[in-house]
């Protein structure tokens, strides 16, 4: 289907798979280091999240550790905010498709830094699952030169 939708930089027109779009639920996040080529689970063994994709090219994504602590007392001490900044990602915009790369135009962010951005992945559908993979670039939580692999599923 041949849609458009406002990006970031104004209208776009793009061709949106019809299996893309709808809810899919997080499996691994890999994180490979531009510089040691070293690959890790960047959000932990068992990460949470969902992405969703609409027909009106809308996109939401919310990504957080699976193993993220509830703050220990009645109010959030700073070391306690900062470890659950560093355990999320989670933003929300609009989407537009080249070829094999998706383009989210983010609209509000987790993290101010990267409203107003663009953050394209390349991606596909192997196996029933959505592959998302970004171009080397400085990690969203450590700054660090990498390459982020996430897989997705249909949630059950």
């Amino acid at each position: 289907m041949r849609r458009r939708a406002e990006g970031a930089s104004g209208p776009v027109s793009d061709s949106v798979p019809a299996w893309l779009l709808g809810t899919w639920k997080l499996v691994s996040v890999l994180r490979e280091d531009s510089r040691s080529g070293v690959e890790e689970d960047f959000f932990g063994p068992h990460p949470i999240g969902y992405i969703t994709y609409s027909a009106d090219h809308r996109m939401m994504v919310v990504i957080a550790r699976g193993d993220r602590r509830k703050p220990a007392g009645g109010r959030i001490t700073p070391a306690e905010a900062d470890a659950l900044m560093k355990s999320l990602v989670s933003y929300a915009g609009t989407f537009s498709i080249d070829g094999d790369e998706i383009t989210h135009h983010v609209e509000v962010s987790w993290n101010e830094i990267w409203t107003g951005t663009r953050q394209t992945r390349r991606f596909r559908l192997a196996g029933g699952r959505l592959m998302l993979e970004t171009p080397p670039s400085p990690d969203p939580v450590d700054g660090a030169m990498s390459v982020r692999r996430m897989v997705w599923e249909r949630p059950a």
